[in-house]
């Protein structure tokens, strides 16, 4: 397993844990309906790829590693141009989700390549 990449996954989840109670304490009352769906989703793919990032590092090998780097940058992509929406950033910030939800979609892919590829 590769610690760093595990660790990093680790520290992903933890940041969707406070990002979402940040949502949930720091932004009720300041968010619309549609904000507080884009911020909720937001969160969940945060979460669900830190778990892809932990996924990978237990995998191993290049291939993993790859697609551990393609699920932070669909998080950063993605989540983030959802949680800059949700708080009324400039709409161009909708065109960035696309390519962070390919990174994820790209990222899965690769994973399980890697995941056939090695035996595991």
């Amino acid at each position: 397993m590769e610690k760093r990449v595990f660790a990093l996954g680790c520290l992903l989840a933890a940041l969707a844990v406070g990002l979402g109670a940040f949502g949930a304490h720091g932004l009720s009352g300041l968010l619309d309906a549609r904000g507080t769906e884009l911020y909720r989703t937001a969160i969940q793919y945060l979460m669900f790829h830190a778990v892809g990032v932990m996924l990978a590092a237990v995998g191993g090998g290049r291939l993993a590693q790859s697609a551990a780097a393609l699920f932070c940058l669909g998080s950063v992509l993605f989540c983030g141009s959802l949680m800059a929406l949700a708080l009324h950033a400039p709409g161009w910030f909708g065109a960035v989700a696309p390519l962070g939800g390919a990174s994820f979609l790209v990222g899965w892919l690769v994973l399980a390549f890697s995941a056939l590829r090695s035996g595991r």
